[in-house]
């Protein structure tokens, strides 16, 4: 994963970032399928772990273009783990009481509190992309936006929260295919906003403000991750893969009971 790492001394331009490649794995889609079960098992007990210790907090961003498979990813990352320890927040349009306040306000309502993963389906980074390319807020307003998001995760982590964001880098051609599926199977017409066509319009100008957001928010403490998004299955085990190495980092142990079991008698 240090290869899609972000780091904070380097600048990245997204045009050096294959969206179609899978050189971290050596096997074949089907292998890497198998390999996500592994880790779907893998998760689901470290998952329990993390819930019964009570001491961590994990956070995971995703943010990525329409289609780029954020839902998809929380689908298949995370399958059959327990639903009390894992919380998906998904942030829309501000309400009346959310723009009363400052941005961040809605946002750390939501973090992890100890023992739980909360996903981010979009988030926070909203701020610095859809207000800066449809110029919903003042230049001058969005790009205080950076350092504020830098000091608020760094407060979070110091807090207790470890901090994952994978930016999945979908390509435009592959949007453009997956748009079309949508619209050829009748089960997937839902799944169709109209309005994605008019975002997609705007294409490199979002590619701009990702590569930027990427430059100034990727931190040591709050790291992210450039997921090439094509292929479903690669996208998927990479972020499963880097989810279940940072679990085991946290070294966690089931809480000891202080009743002795041997003394329980269930008549």
């Amino acid at each position: 994963m240090e290869h899609y790492r972000v780091k904070p001394e380097k600048e990245i331009h997204l045009k050096d970032y294959e969206t179609n490649e899978s050189s971290a794995f050596d096997g074949k889609k089907k292998d890497g399928k198998k390999r996500l079960l592994e880790l779907n098992e893998e998760l689901e007990t470290l998952q329990e772990l993390l819930y019964a210790e009570g001491k961590h907090k994990l956070l995971v961003v995703l943010q990525g273009m329409d289609a780029a498979g954020k839902d998809g990813t929380v689908r298949h990352v995370f399958e059959g783990v327990n639903p009390q320890g894992v919380r998906v927040s998904s942030f829309k349009v501000p309400t009346a009481e959310e723009l009363a306040h400052d941005y961040l306000w809605r946002i750390h309502k939501q973090t992890p509190r100890s023992g739980e993963i909360v996903i981010f389906n979009r988030s926070h980074y909203e701020d610095v992309l859809v207000v800066r390319v449809k110029n919903l807020v003042p230049e001058k307003v969005w790009k205080k936006r950076y350092a504020q998001i830098r000091e608020f995760e760094k407060m979070l982590v110091e807090e207790g929260t470890t901090i994952l964001k994978f930016f999945l880098h979908i390509g435009k051609e592959e949007q453009k295919a997956r748009f079309q599926a949508r619209l050829d199977d009748p089960t997937k017409h839902w799944k169709f906003n109209p309005d994605d066509l008019k975002v997609r319009a705007f294409w490199e100008d979002y590619q701009q403000a990702y590569e930027d957001l990427l430059n100034k928010t990727s931190t040591e403490e709050a790291p992210w991750y450039i997921i090439p998004a094509d292929k479903k299955w690669y996208r998927n085990l990479l972020i499963a893969e880097t989810l279940v190495k940072t679990l085991k980092s946290f070294q966690m142990q089931y809480p000891a009971n202080s009743v002795d079991p041997s003394t329980i008698h269930i008549e």
